[in-house]
């Protein structure tokens, strides 16, 4: 019925991403950025390279997310978040949620999760 993504090691009790069998919908859990001292530009593009290398493992793209949502630590950042992230999604981007949280793991400014469907 499902089974789990895993690239990398994690420090945590959770899958990267899951796949269902039956249908191709992968969900990928929250993903932070390697340098969580870089600016919030610099997160957000290694956060949308890592989800797209997880999702490269089921020969999934970027143009096959329907939902992200993004957690930030500062809603001020959001249009800085959104010039990087809108070069990610130039057609038909997915729906999106953002919130603004009080922390994130290892210090980092962004987090994004994302949920494909490959047909």
């Amino acid at each position: 019925m499902k089974r789990a993504i895993t690239i990398g090691k994690t420090t945590d009790p959770y899958s990267p991403a899951v796949v269902t069998t039956r249908q191709k919908t992968i969900y990928v859990s929250g993903q932070i950025a390697t340098e969580v001292e870089a600016d919030v530009q610099t997160q957000t593009r290694q956060v949308l390279q890592k989800i797209e290398n997880i999702l490269g493992e089921e020969e999934a793209f970027l143009s096959d997310i329907i939902k992200t949502t993004v957690f930030l630590i500062d809603i001020n950042d959001f249009p800085k978040v959104n010039e990087v992230y809108s070069q990610s999604f130039p057609m038909d981007p997915p729906a999106r949620s953002t919130v603004q949280v009080v922390a994130l793991p290892m210090g980092a400014h962004i987090m994004i999760d994302a949920i494909a469907v490959r047909d």
